[in-house]
């Protein structure tokens, strides 16, 4: 394993590597970056805590420099929470034509190593680098040298995981953050997933990390020791992927032209809810919070789907489909009252909302999320 910017053994071995099939994949991670691109384009914002959102009672926090995570901020949360937070915070509208500009300065480079890209944000992709068309000899000094034309054509740092697959290549990324690389080797795998807090596997959010505790799994090394019986049996279809995970498996290749079927987040409650008022408020936040995510994937669709969980559990959901492309937040928010106020009043409290955008045509046809994710996830 290796946190250092260029590892000098990464090419020992690559011809053996690659005839045992092994892949060199790079996540590449922008720091902070819709957050970094103000700063960038505004020099009296460095080096101060920024947030990237509405500043209003109802507003969200899309970004947060690095400077406002010290004090706490994250992304997802709402701005009085962030405020409160960091009294001097600095909030700034969003300006997505300045951050899809850069990240296709970004991609662009990308492309000049690899055809192999997918792209999952406009901050972040993996890259399959095992045909190394530019004869570089070495997966980490591609990245080095990606993160270093960044730099130079946009001003802008980058952070980057290298290894043998993407789950593993994409935890890497985030393990020297910012600015930072990190390397984990064929046969390093298991070892760095064990070290690591079970928060860290994505897809696992807070209600999750609380029950694994419960169960006594709190790290890689705990979940490694759990068979799969037993994981099926806690966690459902959810086991076979906490298993391969445990032990640093990812048979997933990187695909440059997947086509993005849904972008959408849902929310959990630490209380069950039930009145309108407080419901209508949630969808408003999960509306901000979705649509941030929607321009961010520079995806159009037509179908917007409700989903909420009932406190027994029960799931209940309706959906929508309009005639030409949601373009915009209002109406996007539109819909979702509306069908939120097609269930009310609730025959009992919920703890799960949910909203989703289907039906989509993103344009360069790429899958850059997970359908759906936890509105608190990563």
């Amino acid at each position: 394993m290796s946190a250092d910017r260029h590892d000098p053994d990464e090419n020992t071995g690559d011809a053996d590597e690659a005839a045992r099939g092994l892949r060199k994949i790079i996540h590449v991670d922008m720091d902070a970056f819709f957050a970094s691109v103000e700063q960038r384009d505004n020099p009296e914002l460095r080096g101060k805590p920024v947030a990237v959102g509405g500043s209003g009672g109802r507003g969200v926090v899309a970004a947060a420099s690095y400077e406002a995570r010290k004090f706490g901020v994250r992304s997802a949360m709402p701005s009085v929470t962030a405020k409160r937070l960091c009294p001097d915070l600095i909030f700034v509208r969003h300006r997505f034509d300045a951050y899809r500009e850069a990240s296709q300065k970004i991609r662009e480079i990308f492309r000049y190593f690899t055809p192999h890209v997918e792209p999952l944000s406009l901050d972040e992709a993996y890259l399959d680098v095992t045909d190394d068309i530019r004869g570089i000899g070495s997966a980490t000094r591609i990245a080095e040298l990606i993160r270093q034309r960044i730099k130079e054509e946009t001003g802008l740092t980058a952070s980057a995981g290298i290894s043998y697959n993407k789950f593993i290549a994409k935890l890497a990324s985030d393990q020297n953050k910012p600015d930072g690389m990190c390397v984990i080797k064929p046969g390093q795998g298991a070892k760095f997933v064990a070290s690591l807090p079970i928060r860290r596997f994505h897809g696992v959010g807070p209600k999750g990390a609380e029950k694994m505790a419960r169960l006594g799994i709190e790290t890689g090394a705990d979940l490694a020791t759990r068979d799969i019986a037993f994981l099926r049996a806690n966690f459902g279809s959810f086991a076979d992927y906490l298993y391969r995970a445990a032990r640093g498996i990812d048979l997933r290749p990187v695909r440059a032209n997947r086509i993005r079927k849904s972008v959408g987040g849902e929310r959990t409650f630490s209380e069950d809810i039930s009145a309108g008022a407080a419901l209508r408020e949630t969808m408003d936040r999960i509306v901000d919070i979705v649509w941030e995510r929607i321009e961010r994937a520079e995806a159009k669709g037509r179908t917007v789907t409700l989903k909420m969980k009932y406190n027994d559990f029960t799931l209940v959901s309706r959906a929508k489909s309009m005639p030409d492309w949601v373009t915009d937040k209002a109406q996007f928010g539109q819909i979702g009252h509306a069908l939120l106020e097609e269930l009310l009043p609730l025959p009992m409290p919920i703890r799960l909302m949910g909203l989703t955008l289907s039906n989509l045509d993103t344009g360069e046809q790429e899958e850059r999320k997970p359908d759906t994710a936890q509105l608190s996830l990563l």
